[in-house]
């Protein structure tokens, strides 16, 4: 690693401990247990949150809060302008919390203080936009049906939705479903992260501030188990929205399936950036190397396995070797840190085997390959690395590794690369470089994923809809049609007049 840009630890005073409680029916509230559990930072190793520790009885009070304000009318049967003031407030009061919501943001998931700023004051842009949305959606009506008869299609919220958000984009990620929910006149029941709970309830703190009635969005504080279990099978809740690993996805289907409850699911992704001889070769190497370290790799839209074409494989792996270590990997409370820390040792440990492995099995580890320590913080980083000579049944070209680790493979002709890119058990997103349009249009019809980037990588709009094929989930997230995920379609038939025929013979 001779060479690395790394930023050693700063001199930091840490805030005082966030204490975490359960937001039920609008009061916060201990665990009947009086249990509870910590957070320790996994850059700087210090406790940063000590919360509730919610069992089966928190998860049932909240749901039953839920139920009650879903039922009572409350927000479901408010009008689209009442629900729109309430999520604008809370854009602003996103705002205006940056800073503070951002550093506990930081120092929980172990995130550069940068990124955690842009995501929590641009989750404010998300809040906006559902707030539209609470204004606009309609149905249909139908006055074709003849002279004595209506039909109309309303679109009413869908009831109690259980949220169930990962500890990678805590703030985001939870922006991405919580205001739609609400712009639909669902109540919520939300279970953050046990490794970064704290931004969540800092949410609950603004959406009290803003108005939103007792109720409407209570949050459970605890483990997958009993917590996440109770709120995917409740026969009480309506709809799970999850996201996370494919594997505790099904689970949750599993779970949801008792009651044939609506589930919406963004899980996991092995995403490849396809690129062609004729590509911006230096853009493409900049939006690889943004791809694959950008949350240190944990993220399920990293790309992790790029497919170069084989004429400029060995160009362009020198391209993206020289910029990797350009990227500043340290402190995430220095605010130049573009990369910093591994969620867990254990996390870390299961990126390195991985590395490993694929060393083993004759792949070429081209830069990096091993735990990164950065002075006065500790190694629970990892250091940035570029495997070569991948085989595509390699774990390593298959499975989501979740760490800074890019895999690259080879490819001749388009139909090549687009069944590299297709032979895969997940479909969330895929990037293709190159200056012919047609190009680019005929991989984008035939990748099968959520999303494909064309000379880009991981531009979003909250108009636009996000989500997976195959094993990386099912429905959408924002956009209408992620709005539209939380409401159910309803038919109303009317007749005009005293026009029906009885069924019924007269005598």
């Amino acid at each position: 690693m001779n060479d690395m840009t790394i930023n050693p630890a700063i001199p930091f005073e840490l805030p005082a401990l966030f204490e975490g409680r359960h937001l039920i029916n609008g009061a916060w509230v201990d665990s009947a247990s009086g249990k509870t559990f910590e957070r320790r930072s996994p850059s700087h190793g210090h406790i940063v949150s000590r919360s509730a520790l919610g069992q089966e009885a928190e998860a049932e009070a909240a749901i039953a809060a839920a139920r009650t304000a879903f039922d009572s009318g409350v927000w479901s049967r408010a009008s689209g302008k009442e629900r729109a003031t309430v999520l604008l407030k809370v854009a602003d009061l996103i705002e205006q919390n940056v800073d503070r919501i951002a550093l506990i943001e930081t120092l929980e998931s172990g995130k550069p203080i940068s990124q955690s700023k842009g995501e929590v004051g641009g989750a404010a842009d998300l809040w906006r936009y559902a707030a539209s949305l609470a204004r606009s959606t309609h149905g249909d009506s139908h006055n074709t049906l003849g002279a004595d008869m209506m039909g109309v299609v309303l679109k009413e919220p869908i009831g109690v939705v259980s949220i169930i958000t990962p500890w990678n984009f805590p703030f985001w990620i939870l922006s991405q479903k919580l205001p739609f929910a609400l712009a639909a006149g669902c109540t919520v029941v939300v279970k953050p992260s046990e490794m970064t709970p704290s931004t969540t309830l800092m949410l609950g703190e603004l959406l009290i501030e803003a108005g939103l009635p007792a109720g409407v969005c209570n949050i459970v504080l605890g483990y997958g188990v009993p917590v996440g279990a109770v709120m995917s099978s409740h026969k009480a809740v309506d709809m799970v929205s999850f996201t996370g690993s494919t594997a505790v996805g099904k689970t949750i289907s599993a779970a949801a399936s008792g009651t044939l409850k609506k589930v919406a699911l963004e899980l996991g992704g092995k995403n490849p950036q396809v690129i062609f001889p004729d590509a911006d070769l230096d853009a493409a190497a900049d939006a690889v190397v943004f791809g694959v370290y950008f949350n240190v790799g944990q993220c399920c839209n990293s790309s992790s396995r790029i497919i170069v074409h084989e004429d400029i494989a060995q160009e362009f792996c020198y391209r993206v070797i020289a910029l990797s270590r350009k990227v500043k990997f340290g402190d995430p409370l220095d605010p130049s840190t573009q990369v910093g820390a591994i969620v867990t040792p254990e996390h870390n440990a299961k990126i390195d085997t991985y590395v490993k492995q694929a060393r083993a099995s004759g792949a070429t580890v081209a830069l990096g390959g091993d735990r990164l320590t950065v002075e006065g913080l500790g190694d629970q980083f990892y250091q940035p690395t570029v495997i070569t000579d991948v085989d595509p049944d390699m774990p390593i070209a298959r499975d989501e590794v979740f760490g800074p680790v890019l895999s690259v493979m080879t490819f001749k002709t388009l139909d090549e690369a687009v069944a590299l890119t297709n032979d895969s058990d997940y479909g969330l997103s895929a990037g293709v470089w190159s200056t012919n349009v047609h190009t680019c249009l005929e991989f984008a019809r035939r990748a099968e994923t959520g999303t494909v980037w064309t000379n880009t990588w991981m531009d979003g709009f909250p108009e636009v809809a996000f989500g997976g094929f195959k094993q990386s989930g099912q429905g959408r997230e924002i956009g209408r049609y992620g709005f539209e995920e939380f409401l159910e379609v309803k038919s109303v038939v009317m007749r005009i007049g005293n026009t029906r025929s009885p069924w019924v013979p007269e005598d």
